[in-house]
């Protein structure tokens, strides 16, 4: 069988190698950091046993029961259910908007029904919204939109709300329950060992070669195909220049006990300058700590300039346009399919990144089956996730 290259040893490179491999094919998977499982990587620490989300708390969640039975397969799960609360104006509130967070906020004793007309006579009738600003007038009122969204969009994306498309809020509900859980699909969980056992599970295959701390630029090798999980830009050596993308940093504080009693607590002040606080022992909580340190991180969003981790696409009307001609640029370039969050220029969850990986896989192998190359996207980036 032939010998393919898979760029990237997150779970969309990990999930495309493995099923190559047991289809009989041999891939080299290469990734410029030192460990595999992407910005997924979990370790543990050695003073305190708690296991770190080394790139900010990432949680499975998921409606697709073929993605759910796939990931299964090369480890352990445990049921976990998110929980996120906002400090603001001095006081926490329950993520998302739910019953207890309005009532909460306005002092009030609401049922579901009297809520959802308190909230409705705040909201704006804005049929087609166009932008984050409107999204959150139209669905949570403006008092909302200023305590819990305004500032701390600000900070997270680096720029105005109104400038943002509607999508990004889209991902939020607001619910008129006291159901506080971050996420509404059917299944939740958190790998028992953390994500980066389950990828070294996943990479375990006799027909797959890894090398970490290798750029695939330093490559010189032939492979019968590419598949690229890093960004499109990179790959083409940012000749029509860089996509937009904000990065992150961490800063880590060791504290006594429990710090903050939940895993995430964000921070939508103004005056606050980190988005976020992570409490990495909530987030394995049927783990118990060697020592009574905890570890905390505050979490500070930036733009992602050269030698940065690119973590989420801007994806503004400039950039729309860049990328289009990175598509078209990679349409007319043989040898190589393109996925993953930066491979697709998308800001999709876990989940969705390992179903199209997996649909990648089938395509590539359906196309080599048949003899012709597969396809350069199996999922156009130009459509937003």
């Amino acid at each position: 069988m032939s010998r393919h290259l898979v760029v990237g040893a997150g779970f969309s490179g990990a999930v495309v190698a493995r099923c190559l491999a047991e289809a009989g094919h041999n891939c080299l998977v290469v990734d410029e950091r030192p460990h595999v499982a992407g910005n997924c990587h979990t370790d543990e620490d050695e003073e305190t046993g708690i296991l770190v989300h080394r790139y900010g708390p990432h949680i499975f969640h998921t409606d697709d029961d073929a993605v759910l039975r796939f990931v299964q397969r090369f480890g352990q799960w445990v049921p976990y259910r998110h929980a996120v609360f906002a400090q603001t104006r001095g006081k926490v509130f329950s993520l998302p908007v739910n019953l207890l967070t309005i009532n909460q906020f306005f002092g009030t004793a609401m049922d579901p029904a009297q809520a959802r007309t308190f909230l409705e006579a705040r909201t704006l009738s804005i049929s087609k919204p166009a932008s984050f600003r409107e999204q959150a007038l139209a669905s949570v009122g403006e008092e909302l939109y200023e305590a819990f969204f305004r500032h701390y969009t600000v900070k997270q994306w680096g720029i105005e709300p109104d400038m943002l498309p509607a999508s990004v809020l889209k991902r939020l509900p607001v619910r008129f329950s006291y159901d506080n859980s971050y996420f509404h699909h059917q299944t939740q969980a958190m790998p028992q060992d953390g994500y980066t056992d389950i990828v070294r599970a996943m990479l375990d295959h006799d027909g797959i070669e890894i090398r970490l701390g290798l750029q695939a630029e330093a490559l010189t090798e032939d492979f019968a195909h590419t598949f690229y999980t890093g960004g499109l830009d990179r790959y083409f050596g940012y000749r029509l220049g860089r996509l937009a993308y904000r990065t992150l940093r961490f800063e880590e504080l060791r504290l006594s006990g429990n710090a903050l009693g939940c895993p995430v607590m964000n921070f939508p002040d103004r005056d606050v300058p980190w988005t976020r606080m992570t409490e990495h022992r909530h987030l394995s909580p049927w783990r118990r700590p060697k020592t009574g340190t905890t570890i905390v991180w505050r979490e500070y969003s930036e733009p992602a300039g050269p030698g940065s981790t690119p973590f989420y696409p801007l994806r503004l009307a400039g950039d729309e346009q860049l990328l289009e001609a990175y598509c078209n640029l990679a349409r007319n370039t043989s040898g190589v399919t393109f996925l993953g969050r930066l491979g697709s220029y998308a800001y999709i969850d876990m989940d969705v990144a390992i179903r199209r990986a997996l649909d990648t896989a089938s395509a590539a192998l359906r196309a080599f089956r048949t003899g012709i190359a597969p396809p350069t996207f199996v999922y156009d980036p130009l459509q937003k996730a």
